[in-house]
């Protein structure tokens, strides 16, 4: 004989035939399990309210000691110390500071060179007819140098050794920061090197630069042994591992970041004392590659835009980007490096995991570069012939 019972399933009614209810003994219920589990239940409890520090007591739920049980917690905020408090209100006031954009507001060239720049007569080229809206500044490492433009004449600031990869580097760029932020009326700060040349014409590269809402400091996470894996624990705990980032060293900032990374004494003191090779087993720390992009990445993210305006084509897979010769410059290359809109990245874990970024400018999708790198010393000739060309109607 079957019984016909009703039952629901997701709020709808359903019928099905099941067998009849057969006779079986009432069940005991395991009340002395339920006992044991309650009473080690509020042992447990017990010993996180009212933790016994003598080791045996630690021992009794883990046998790393104390220290396992606060393992299991997720990790409280770390109290900041007096310079990391210091060095944010200071950095909190200085970007609290309005920009202020007039006619007489110049973009300041930084050129980094070991001595006598090669591209000057095309610098001069560029420069012309836009007195008033520029100024030059000369970090000249090694040799004086010798000028052929009148742009360049007198603008040598003062010198000292720089080496690839070392702090020297961050020292070079912080004169040459030093230097322009004493004219008042530099609002835009550009890093070149000897072997940088222009992709724009002026009237673009100043509309670009002066009306951006960002800084344009290059910076990406590389989990690899050239990313994270150069970071140095000498370096904590002001600067944890997390926020460790990389980039290319050729910036353009705006003033307020100007003025911020020459304030700065306690991030730069990290890489200046312990970002380099050897000071921890195996690892080779670039501090011009870390030190700009860790810092911005920690107190002003969203104010960068997480790439250069400086074009290097890293394609050889060498230390060094490539060298552009004569025989590579072409109307052609010119015109396929300013109408590169995207950004690609490749990390140095394994075999590389390349990532894209989107180039935008105010919101708006633009090409990402106003500049090049490296051009050799031979290609002055051609540059020079093409730049009316490849500059013209580029607005």
């Amino acid at each position: 004989m079957k019984a016909v019972k009703g039952w629901r399933l997701c709020g709808t009614s359903y019928m099905q035939s099941l067998p009849g209810a057969r006779n079986r003994a009432p069940t005991r219920k395991p009340v002395w399990i339920i006992a044991v589990v309650s009473l080690i239940t509020m042992f447990v409890i017990g010993a996180y309210v009212f933790p016994h520090h003598r080791r045996a007591a630690c021992y009794m739920f883990s046998s790393k000691g104390c220290k396992g049980l606060t393992d299991w917690l997720p990790p409280s905020p770390r109290e900041l110390s007096d310079d990391e408090i210091a060095a944010r209100v200071v950095i909190r006031e200085i970007l609290s500071s309005p920009r202020v954009i007039k006619k007489t507001s110049k973009i300041a060239f930084m050129f980094l060179t070991p001595g006598t720049l090669p591209f000057e007569k095309l610098w001069d080229l560029f420069f012309q007819g836009h007195e008033g809206k520029f100024s030059v500044y000369i970090h000249a490492s090694k040799d004086t140098p010798v000028h052929t433009s009148r742009y360049f004449l007198n603008r040598e600031i003062r010198s000292d050794e720089v080496v690839w990869g070392r702090i020297s580097m961050i020292d070079a760029e912080r004169r040459l920061l030093t230097s322009a932020l004493r004219d008042p009326e530099n609002q835009q700060f550009v890093l070149l090197s000897d072997s940088c040349v222009p992709l724009r014409s002026f009237d673009y590269m100043y509309n670009y630069m002066m009306y951006s809402n960002v800084s344009n400091v290059d910076c990406f996470d590389d989990p690899g042994p050239h990313g994270i894996g150069r970071h140095m624990d000498h370096m904590l705990p002001e600067i944890p591992k997390e926020d460790f980032r990389k980039g290319s060293q050729w910036f353009s900032m705006t003033r307020q970041h100007a003025v911020m990374t020459m304030a700065d004494s306690l991030y730069y003191s990290k890489f200046r004392d312990y970002c380099g090779p050897g000071v921890e087993s195996n690892k080779n720390c670039i501090a011009d590659e870390h030190y700009l992009p860790t810092f911005f990445y920690m107190l002003d993210p969203g104010g960068i835009a997480n790439w250069t305006l400086t074009h290097v084509d890293w394609s050889e897979g060498k230390w060094h980007p490539r060298t552009f010769m004569p025989e590579n410059v072409t109307h052609e290359l010119l015109k396929n490096l300013t109408s590169i809109d995207a950004v690609s990245r490749v990390t140095s874990e394994g075999t590389g995991i390349v990532t894209w970024t989107q180039c935008m400018w105010n919101g708006i999708k633009r090409p990402c570069y106003l500049f090049g790198r490296k051009f050799h010393a031979d290609t002055l000739d051609k540059l020079m012939e093409l730049f009316p060309t490849y500059t013209s109607g580029l607005y």
